[in-house]
């Protein structure tokens, strides 16, 4: 039963991932454990090298975290605790996109908290509150915003992909890793594109 679960969250994942415009491809999914609390992982990789994310890149990684633990709730009518990292990292970026980098259409182009160290992408870090009370609730129901239109963006993905995901979460019960060509395939998206630039 944990395994098949697994193979619902990681489905979820994936999913999501191939059906937002623009998103990075998905290269794997597997349910094999990788080591201690990783009972899978879906692999995704840039197509190219970058030093900067946009606003819609970010939302899009918010909703992509979050579509395992919408594949248990669409396919089990339960949540299980499988999603705990996967909503700490959900929070995290919608955080960052408020409190610095300006993401924020109620609170505009300003930075709120001084941080006691550096965070990049997936890193935590400290902040000590600078603002008032009055802010701090209006931060908190932007983060609150950023997170429930990614669920809600992702709930749709999965409802509408029903069968995507089943046939996903079915494939990979049985072998445990897809690679991106079967991945395509099972999501119904043929082949992947052929790059137009020339080999290096």
């Amino acid at each position: 039963r944990e395994k098949e679960i697994k193979a619902v969250h990681e489905s979820g994942h994936a999913l999501v991932a191939l059906m937002l415009p623009g998103g990075d491809p998905v290269h794997k999914i597997s349910i094999i454990p990788r080591g201690y609390g990783i009972g899978g992982y879906t692999l995704q990789m840039p197509t190219e090298d970058r030093s900067l994310i946009t606003r819609t890149e970010l939302r899009h990684r918010i909703t992509v975290l979050l579509g395992g633990r919408i594949a248990e709730e669409i396919c089990f009518g339960e949540i299980t605790s499988g999603a705990q990292d996967d909503l700490e990292k959900a929070t995290q970026f919608a955080q960052m996109m408020v409190c610095e980098l300006g993401m924020s259409e109620k609170l505009g182009n300003m930075t709120f908290g001084k941080k006691d160290h550096q965070m990049f992408l997936g890193r935590g870090s400290m902040r000590d509150r600078d603002y008032s009370e009055q802010t701090a609730v209006v931060i908190d129901a932007e983060v609150r915003k950023v997170v429930d239109d990614a669920y809600n963006t992702a709930r749709s993905i999965l409802t509408a992909g029903r069968d995507k995901l089943d046939r996903l979460s079915k494939r990979l019960l049985e072998i445990e890793v897809l690679d991106e060509d079967e991945i395509r395939e099972l999501a119904g998206l043929g082949p992947k594109p052929v790059s137009d630039e020339p080999a290096k």
